[in-house]
């Protein structure tokens, strides 16, 4: 499954013997992950190549004379495709020569050198769990270090994950983006420079009935029942008034298994809700709140006459989906500029009258892709046990699992459409344009 790499931002900047590079703005997932300059992602690429030989995506070759401006604006492409395909592979995802590079520019584009300190991770019910680490230690291994403190078992490991989550004002949260495995959680809390933000445990999968694979494990069990009691405070989960008191009472009685038995009769429990966004139903500029979770996308969207309209979309009627930069630069002027993240969503879905397309404006639009991923992923998953003697293929990041099955629908319902499309900015040097994603 392709990671969300792109690179929208280049900038040419003099080295010290008065020549001129390009550096690389790459992003993942919405945010600035490092500054890289091509030579150095070159030799990367040899390195890969010594590894894994010609299973390795294309590389963009070298120019031995300077480089026009659609010369310049090819190779950025084609480096952002070349970190989207790289990704692909689970074996070349976990290899040391892979992390070790990938850890080293990001301590290098935000000059944070290897030492020893201590992270708080987040934990639902607002406590702070202090663990000591390395500053170049990823997020796998934050994790892993987490789970030793808390006493989940490993094999679980995969169902939670690193997250980076805003608290804003009133009480709500706002859960910005997933740290991937390679990620450096210490450098990306401090290169977010967002306010009142800090690295959470959330358990990661969108499929609520997933918490029976958890219930052996009591530290298992504490965390989803903290995000549960979290997600009913914030009202991100809607129980009627009567399943409100049960809720209350088992709350009362600290029975966490009765609590979570209720909790799945719930409308929205085990769903991730984003902030407050705008899209283009039934007009451009409608307001809007999605839920997504149990295989469904939820939009509660305010209408011009102030009026609600809930619409649901499932997932098997959702045909492919594509994340594009709709940026602007910030510091133009600056030794290296930055991008507004002014991101768009839209995915293709099917209604009686054909296939359409609903557009979301949000900046959680990479977060919501890797939301609709996940739960093909784990529908894949759920028909792949249903049908053994089947054979269909679950990419998952850093794993990769083969079952029997045939279900071409669900192919196509998992592929990204490239969008066309290119944003020119006047008298600045970088190129915006459009992230694509081939099948999953």
């Amino acid at each position: 499954m392709k990671m969300h790499f792109c690179i929208p931002v280049s900038q040419q900047q003099l080295d010290p013997l008065g020549g001129r590079y390009v550096l690389y703005s790459v992003y993942l997932d919405g945010y600035l992950f490092c500054r890289v300059r091509y030579s150095r992602l070159h030799r990367w690429n040899e390195q890969l190549r010594r590894v894994f030989g010609n299973c390795l995506p294309p590389f963009p070759p070298k120019y031995y004379l300077a480089m026009t401006t659609s010369m310049a604006d090819e190779r950025r492409g084609q480096l952002e495709q070349y970190l989207q395909n790289v990704t692909m592979d689970p074996d070349m995802l976990r290899s040391d020569v892979f992390i070790d590079f990938l850890k080293l520019v990001q301590l290098d584009t935000f000059n944070i050198t290897t030492k020893t300190a201590s992270l708080d991770i987040f934990l639902p019910d607002g406590r702070n769990i202090p663990v000591e680490i390395l500053t170049s230690d990823t997020a796998e291994r934050v994790l892993e270090v987490v789970s030793h403190r808390t006493g989940l078992c490993q094999e679980l490991l995969g169902y939670f994950g690193l997250f980076l989550i805003r608290f804003c004002k009133e009480g709500k949260l706002s859960v910005m983006k997933k740290l991937v495995d390679f990620e450096l959680p210490y450098v990306s809390l401090r290169s977010a420079e967002v306010e009142n933000c800090k690295v959470g445990l959330r358990k990661w999968y969108m499929d609520p009935t997933l918490d029976s694979v958890l219930m052996d494990c009591p530290a298992a069990v504490d965390l989803i029942y903290m995000q549960a009691v979290q997600d009913f405070e914030k009202e991100w989960a809607k129980p009627t008034q009567a399943q409100r008191q049960k809720l209350e009472a088992l709350q009362k009685e600290h029975n966490q298994t009765k609590f979570l038995e209720l909790s799945q009769e719930v409308r929205h429990y085990g769903y991730l809700q984003l902030d407050p966004c705008t899209c283009d139903y039934p007009e451009p500029g409608c307001g809007a709140i999605l839920s997504v979770g149990n295989n469904e996308i939820s939009c509660c969207i305010t209408l011009p006459d102030n009026q609600t309209q809930e619409i649901i979309f499932q997932m098997n009627r959702v045909k492919c989906w594509q994340v594009t930069f709709l940026g602007t630069l910030l510091d133009m002027d600056g030794p290296q500029r930055t991008l507004n993240q002014n991101l768009e969503l839209r995915f293709q879905f099917s209604e009686e009258s054909g296939w359409q397309w609903f557009v979301i404006y949000t900046k959680q639009a990479f977060l919501l892709s890797s939301c609709l991923k996940k739960m093909i992923s784990e529908k894949m998953l759920k028909l792949a046990a249903e049908n053994p003697e089947m054979q269909i293929e679950v990419p998952e990041q850093g794993k990769s699992k083969k079952y029997h099955i045939q279900q071409s629908q669900q192919k196509d319902s998992s592929r990204f459409l490239p969008r066309k499309s290119k944003i020119e900015m006047a008298k600045v040097d970088c190129v915006l344009g459009t992230i694509k994603e081939e099948d999953l």
